[in-house]
């Protein structure tokens, strides 16, 4: 995958970014340079950790759980904040892990994304899929 690169002076300012792909091992540090970039480019570098850590674990989802793993990464730009959205036509819903012992390398994703994500949640699609999303924005700029 190719990186990301900024628009110049002669592009429209880009108010998202929409990505499809086969998700691998190696695709969320490839997302997570785009999402960095894209808030650097809006002027909301204080939300760079939140959402790192948010597209990571839903992409790590889509690796671990989703079949073929293909999905569709937006990250959207809202007014004082984004809002990111990972899709796949896998029906089964994320869930939180009932228990995770200290040495499990797993079950505490969305326990993270809870913690950083000013919300979160699941929406059907309808292909039988789902999206998985999350919001975070700066201070309190956007209403509960």
């Amino acid at each position: 995958m190719n990186g990301y690169i900024p628009p110049t002076s002669l592009v429209p300012f880009r108010a998202q970014y929409r990505l499809r792909l086969t998700a691998g091992a190696h695709s969320a540090r490839h997302i997570r340079t785009i999402a960095r970039s894209l808030l650097a480019e809006w002027a909301m570098p204080a939300l760079t950790d939140a959402v790192e850590l948010g597209v990571t674990e839903l992409v790590a989802n889509v690796v671990r759980h989703v079949p073929d793993r293909r999905c569709e990464v937006l990250i959207l730009r809202r007014p004082g904040g984004v809002r990111v959205e990972v899709t796949d036509g896998f029906a089964q819903l994320p869930a939180f892990a009932v228990q995770s012992g200290p040495d499990d390398e797993g079950g505490r994703g969305l326990l993270l994304l809870d913690a950083v994500a000013g919300k979160w949640g699941v929406d059907p699609v309808a292909d039988g899929g789902k999206a998985v999303w999350f919001e975070c924005w700066c201070g309190s700029g956007w209403p509960a």
